[in-house]
């Protein structure tokens, strides 16, 4: 008798400021669901947010998905750089420098797994200090705990909210 393959649960950050970016994180979410190995969810509220790290007269709409795979988190890493490509995203080959972008989606978090490579950091090592990532994580999986910090993403949201007042970030509706 063979059992089914376990999945993995899988908190995907989806970001545009380029084009019709709430379009864009609709349709770059549903071509994920394309690949017969990727299960998406939920998909998260939209949320605009003024650039952080960069200068651009383009704010952002962030979101965050949550969907179950059977790949292995370097594989899946690679399928989100795919579609970000299918949606015109070009990648500045300084890693350093943030720009604007049609599609970005970001793993932040695999399970409860802890890894750190060049290609891949998990969790996302910026995720707990940014609220447009937090608001719509916490929308979806206020539960799920930070693997290294030993959190849960309700309490992480409510402790930068304490700290935050710089960053804007707004809920919004899909409809553009």
């Amino acid at each position: 008798m063979n059992s089914a393959p376990s999945l993995h649960l899988a908190c995907i950050g989806l970001g545009s400021n380029l084009g019709r970016s709430r379009k864009l994180l609709q349709d770059g979410w549903h071509a994920l669901g394309d690949h017969p190995d990727i299960f998406p969810q939920v998909l998260s509220s939209p949320y605009r947010t003024r650039p952080i790290g960069m200068e651009s007269p383009h704010w952002f709409i962030n979101a965050v998905g949550l969907l179950r795979t059977g790949l292995a988190p370097e594989a899946l890493l690679a399928i989100l750089l795919q579609v970000e490509q299918q949606f015109g995203r070009t990648r500045s080959t300084d890693r350093s420098e943030y720009q604007d972008r049609t599609l970005d989606l970001d793993l932040l978090l695999f399970d409860d797994l802890v890894m750190r490579s060049p290609e891949l950091n998990l969790p996302h090592t910026a995720m707990h200090e940014r609220l447009f990532v937090l608001e719509p994580l916490a929308e979806v999986g206020h539960e799920l705990l930070h693997p290294l910090l030993n959190k849960t993403i309700f309490e992480l949201l409510a402790e930068l909210r304490l700290k935050s007042d710089t960053e804007d970030v707004e809920r919004v509706h899909w409809l553009e």
